[in-house]
C-alpha cells in the first residue's frame, strides 16, 4: 500500500503545489470499544474507513511524495476518541525504537493535532513513538509555541508487523476543549517521522516556508451528539527527605544531618468545558534539576529558566515577551518562591538558619478560552512571610528575611478576521506586606501592563505588529533610592543627563514598546524592529528585565533553501543588523552578523558566521560611573556535528572575539557527545572551556579626596565545565536518568587602571595605569598609595578568585499509573576550588572540594485521583 511515487512525479512544479483542504469523515462508536493494544484487530475498526495514503514531505524535499506512506482511522464515542494509525515500512527490521523519556520525540514516531476548538490558532498534539514512549504538547500562537510541558492523560500500545508498526491510541475527551453544540469539525494534522530518512511527512501538506501552521489543517467531520467533558483531577503528595551535609563546629544549625516530611496537594478542576482551574497547596518541587553552575562578572541579574512543573505547563498563556531575541518578559516565574532577598544582622558568636527559597503556600491558576477566539490566563500566588532564625549565645531570636507577598498575573488575547488580527493585554501585581523596617528597601507594590496587537495579510505573509508596557512601582523613600541606583539604570550616573536620584520620591513610573514589520513566509523573509524601554522602566518584582535607558533599531533578512540542491538536504543565509541609542541621545553600539547553516545530504549539519561591532558604550560597567566606551572588535563561531541518526554523535562548536586595540580577547570551545549503545540508554557528555581576556574588568570605586575612583583592571579567566546525562529507560513508564556538572572557573587581575576619560576618542585616553609600586598588599586587601607618598588614598579586596563546584541529580521515576508517579531522587553538591597552571602555586588544572559534599534524598509518592 506505498504510495507510488511515479503516480505524482517529481517535478518543481507538482511540489510547490498545495492541498486543497482534506477532510475526513469519523464515526461514532457502536458496540464494544477497541482494546488499545496496539492490534488492529478489534471489528470496531471495521466502522469506519482508512484515511491517508496521500503523505507529502515536509522535509527534506518539501512536497515531494513520502518515502513512506500512512494509513489512520478515528472513531469517537460519549467520552473518548480512538485513533488506528498503520505505518508501512518495507523494511520493518529497520524501524529505530529508540526511547526516552516522556516528551523525548526519539526514533521513528506518529502524531495527531488536534484543533477541537476549532479556532485555527490552537490545538493538541499527541505523539506516538514506535516504543511505546509518549509525547503530548499543547500548540499555540499558530504553532510558534510548542508546550511540552502540557501531560494529559492518554493511553496507546504499539507492534511491529510485517508491513511496519501499528500504534494505538484512546484519548480522553476530557484531556480536550471544545464547544457545546450539535456538531463539530475540527480542525487536525498528522505527522509521520521516518528516522533513518530523517524524514517528516504530512497528510495536510505545508510547506516548511509557510506563515502559520493550524490554520491550514484538514478536516475531521462526523462529531454529533457529545458533550464537554469536566476535568476533576486531584493529585496529592506526600514526600520524605533526609540530608547530610558538612558539620560546623559550635552551630547548632549545621549538626550534619537533617530530615523532613511533608505533604501537599495538585488539582485541576473544569469548571465549564471553557475554563480550567489549576490549583497547588504547599508545591514541592524536590525533582527538579539543579541550575547550571556559573559566575557573574557583569552589573545584571543572571536569567535562569524555569523548571518547576507547576509554573512550566501552560505559561504560554502568561507570556509577554519584550523582544523577540532575549529574556525580558513581563512575567518571569522565577520570582514566586524566589530566595529570601533579606540578610540577617549577626553578631559575633551568633548563628543563622533560613531557607533556601521562599514558601509557596498557595499558586491558583485560571485558564480559559471560547469559541469566539477569546483566550485568557490568570495566575494568583501567596508566599509566607520568611524568618531566619538565630541562635545568640543558646537563645533564639528571629528576623524577617521576606515580607509575606501576593503575586498576581492576568493575560487576555482575542483573535479577529479569523485569525489575522490578534489584540491582546497583560497585568501584573505585587504586593508585599511590609513590617520589618529592615526591609523598607523592598517596595511595597509594584505594577507592570501592556497591550500588543499584530496583524497579518496576504494568506499571512507580511505581518505588523506592536507593542506597548508600563510600570508602576511605590514604596518608602529608601526603596525608591535603591530603584533608581540599581544596575537596570544607575540614575547616579555622572553623565546621567536626563534623570537623577530622588530621594524623596515615592513612586516611579516607566514605559516601554515596540514596533515591527515584515515578511514571514517563502524563500525570502526580513523584518524590521524598533523598541525602547524608558529609564523609569522597573520590572523586575514579576517579570525580568536586564536595563533599560535604551532604544533600538534592527533588521533582519534570511533565505532559505528547502529542497535538496547539490549535497544539501536545506539552506539558510541569514543577515541581521543592530544599533542601540540611551535617552540622551548618545549612540551605544552599532552591531553587524552573518551567518550560514546547511544540512547535508550525508545528515551531518554545519554553519557559521561572523559578527563586527563598530563600538560599544555600556552605562552600567562602572557601577553607577560614567558610560564607559569600548573600542569595538570581531568575532565569529562554526558549527559541525554528525548524523543524529547513529548510535555515536558529535557536534564541534568554537566562537571568539577580537576586540579592537587588544583590549579583550575571548576563546570558547564546547564539544556535545552522545552515544546510544542500545534503544533504552543514552549517554551525553557536553564539555566545554571558555577564556577570557579583558582590559576593562571592573574592580572597584575609591575616593581620593572626594573624587570616585573607578578602577578597572585586566582579568585572565578560565572557566571549565561539563554536562553529563544518563538516561536510562526500563519501561516507557519507568526510567533512571543522572544529570551531572562539574564546574570550575579561576580569574587573576593585574595591570590595574582607573578610567579618567571614559568616552575619549581613543582607547589609551580613557584611562591611566596605575604603577605597582602605588599598590601593597595587605592580607585578603590591596592599598593604593597614589604617588606613593606614604598617604594611602584608598583599598579593595583583592579581586582574584578560584571556584569549584560539582552539581548532581538522579532520579528514578515510575509513572505507576497514567498520571501517578513515584520519584525517588539523589541530589548532591560539593563546592570547593578549582585551578589552572595560571596560578603559581599549581602546575595543572584541578579541583579541590574541600567539604564534605551535601546530599539530599527524597522520596515523593504522587497519586492522581479522575474524579
Amino acid at each position: 500500500m506505498l504510495w507510488a511515487e511515479e503516480s505524482w512525479g517529481q517535478s518543481d512544479s507538482l511540489k510547490s503545489k498545495l492541498d486543497s483542504t482534506k477532510s475526513y469523515t469519523t464515526a461514532r462508536l457502536e458496540g464494544e470499544s477497541p482494546r488499545i493494544d496496539g492490534l488492529p484487530d478489534d471489528k470496531a475498526w471495521d466502522q469506519v474507513p482508512w484515511g491517508g495514503g496521500t503523505f507529502r514531505q515536509h522535509s527534506p524535499d518539501a512536497g515531494a511524495p513520502a518515502s513512506v506512506q500512512t494509513w489512520f482511522k478515528i472513531l469517537y464515542d460519549a467520552s473518548n476518541l480512538y485513533i488506528l494509525f498503520k505505518n508501512l515500512d518495507p523494511e520493518p527490521s529497520k524501524i529505530v525504537k529508540r526511547m526516552s523519556r516522556r516528551d523525548g520525540f526519539e526514533g521513528d514516531w506518529v502524531e495527531i493535532n488536534i484543533d477541537s476548538y476549532a479556532d485555527k490558532r490552537s490545538a493538541f498534539s499527541f505523539t506516538s513513538s514506535v516504543s511505546g514512549v509518549k509525547g503530548d504538547e499543547y500548540v499555540s500562537n499558530n504553532g510558534e509555541d510548542w508546550d511540552t510541558s502540557w501531560d494529559p492523560i492518554w493511553y496507546l500500545k504499539t507492534s511491529i508487523n510485517a508491513e511496519g508498526w501499528i500504534a494505538e491510541l484512546r484519548i480522553p475527551l476530557s484531556q480536550l476543549r471544545f464547544t457545546n453544540k450539535p456538531e463539530h469539525v475540527w480542525g487536525f494534522q498528522i505527522t509521520r517521522r521516518f528516522f533513518r530518512n530523517q524524514e517528516r511527512s504530512l497528510w495536510q501538506y505545508i510547506p516548511p516556508t509557510s506563515a502559520g501552521w493550524v490554520h491550514l489543517f484538514a478536516e475531521l467531520h462526523g462529531i454529533k451528539g457529545i458533550k464537554p467533558q469536566k476535568q476533576l483531577e486531584v493529585q496529592p503528595y506526600i514526600v520524605t527527605k533526609a540530608e547530610t551535609y558538612q558539620k560546623e563546629e559550635g552551630n547548632p544549625f549545621k549538626t550534619g544531618q537533617a530530615s523532613d516530611l511533608a505533604m501537599g496537594l495538585d488539582a485541576k478542576i473544569g469548571i465549564t468545558s471553557d475554563i480550567t482551574l489549576d490549583l497547588t497547596v504547599n508545591p514541592d518541587f524536590g525533582q527538579v534539576e539543579a541550575d547550571p553552575s556559573q559566575v557573574n562578572l557583569t552589573a545584571f541579574e543572571l536569567f535562569f529558566r524555569e523548571q518547576r512543573p507547576f509554573f512550566i505547563e501552560g505559561n504560554n498563556t502568561l507570556n509577554f515577551p519584550l523582544a523577540d531575541n532575549n529574556s525580558d518578559n513581563l512575567f518571569y516565574s522565577r520570582r514566586i518562591g524566589r530566595a529570601p532577598q533579606g540578610y540577617p544582622s549577626l553578631s559575633a558568636n551568633e548563628y543563622a538558619k533560613s531557607d533556601a527559597r521562599t514558601t509557596i503556600l498557595g499558586a491558583a491558576k485560571l485558564t480559559g478560552k471560547n469559541h469566539n477566539g477569546f483566550s485568557w490566563g490568570v495566575l494568583e500566588s501567596v508566599t509566607s512571610p520568611e524568618q531566619a532564625t538565630i541562635d545568640s549565645a543558646g537563645k533564639t531570636k528571629y528576623q524577617t528575611i521576606e515580607p509575606l507577598t501576593n503575586y498576581f498575573v492576568a493575560r487576555a488575547q482575542q483573535d479577529i478576521n479569523k485569525g489575522n488580527t490578534i489584540v491582546g493585554a497583560m497585568f501584573t501585581a505585587t504586593n508585599r506586606k511590609i513590617e520589618d523596617m529592615s526591609l523598607a528597601w523592598l517596595k511595597k507594590e509594584a505594577y507592570s501592563g501592556g497591550i500588543d496587537v499584530m496583524h497579518s495579510w496576504a494568506e499571512r505573509k507580511y505581518f505588523v505588529s506592536a507593542k506597548g508596557f508600563m510600570s508602576y512601582v511605590a514604596g518608602s523613600p529608601e526603596s525608591m533610592i535603591e530603584t533608581q541606583r540599581s544596575s537596570e539604570r544607575y540614575f547616579q550616573r555622572p553623565d546621567n543627563y536626563h534623570a537623577d536620584v530622588d530621594s524623596t520620591r515615592r513612586s516611579m513610573l516607566g514605559t516601554g514598546g515596540n514596533v515591527a514589520i515584515g515578511k514571514r513566509s517563502g524563500n525570502f523573509t526580513y523584518n524590521l524592529r524598533g523598541s525602547w524601554m524608558s529609564p523609569q522602566l522597573e520590572l523586575n518584582d514579576l517579570g525580568y528585565m536586564r536595563q533599560t535607558d535604551q532604544i533600538r533599531q534592527s533588521a533582519f533578512m534570511q533565505y532559505r533553501v528547502t529542497n535538496p540542491v547539490g549535497i544539501t538536504r536545506s539552506q539558510y543565509y541569514n543577515v541581521n543588523q543592530l544599533q542601540s541609542w540611551d535617552f540622551d541621545g548618545r549612540t551605544i553600539s552599532r552591531d553587524y552578523e552573518a551567518n550560514v547553516y546547511y544540512e547535508l545530504k550525508n545528515f551531518w549539519e554545519v554553519g557559521t558566521g561572523i559578527y563586527y561591532n563598530e563600538f560599544y558604550v555600556s552605562n552600567a560597567d562602572l557601577r553607577g560611573g560614567p558610560a564607559l566606551r569600548y573600542p569595538g572588535g570581531i568575532g565569529g563561531w562554526f558549527w559541525i556535528s554528525s548524523d543524529r541518526r547513529k548510535k555515536f554523535y558529535a557536534g564541534f562548536g568554537p566562537n571568539w572575539f577580537e576586540g579592537h586595540d587588544k583590549y579583550t580577547n575571548n576563546q570558547n570551545l564546547e564539544l556535545n557527545l552522545v552515544y546510544r549503545p542500545f534503544n533504552a540508554l543514552n549517554i551525553s557528555v557536553t564539555p566545554s572551556i571558555s577564556h577570557n581576556l579583558n582590559q576593562m574588568q571592573y574592580v572597584t570605586t575609591g575616593d581620593v579626596s572626594g573624587t570616585p575612583r573607578y578602577m578597572v583592571g585586566e582579568i585572565d579567566q578560565l572557566t571549565v565545565r561539563a554536562s553529563i546525562r544518563v538516561t536510562y529507560m526500563l519501561t516507557p513508564n519507568l526510567s533512571i536518568q543522572y544529570w551531572g556538572q562539574p564546574f570550575g572557573t579561576s580569574g587573576q587581575y593585574t595591570n590595574y587602571k582607573y578610567i579618567t576619560d571614559s568616552r575619549a576618542e581613543t582607547y589609551q585616553e580613557r584611562y591611566v595605569p596605575i604603577p605597582s609600586d602605588w599598590l601593597t598588599s595587605s592580607g585578603d586587601q590591596i592599598v593604593v598609595d597614589e604617588g606613593n607618598n606614604g598617604s594611602p588614598e584608598y583599598s579593595f579586596h583583592k579581586p582574584d578568585f578560584n571556584f569549584g563546584q560539582f552539581r548532581s541529580n538522579l532520579v528514578v521515576r515510575w509513572e505507576y499509573v497514567p498520571g501517578s508517579t513515584v520519584f525517588l531522587v539523589w541530589t548532591e553538591e560539593m563546592n570547593g576550588a578549582f585551578y589552572s597552571p595560571k596560578d603559581t602555586t599549581h602546575s595543572e588544572y584541578g579541583f579541590n572540594f574541600n567539604q564534605q559534599a551535601h546530599n539530599v534524598f527524597l522520596l515523593k509518592f504522587t497519586y492522581r485521583f479522575i474524579l
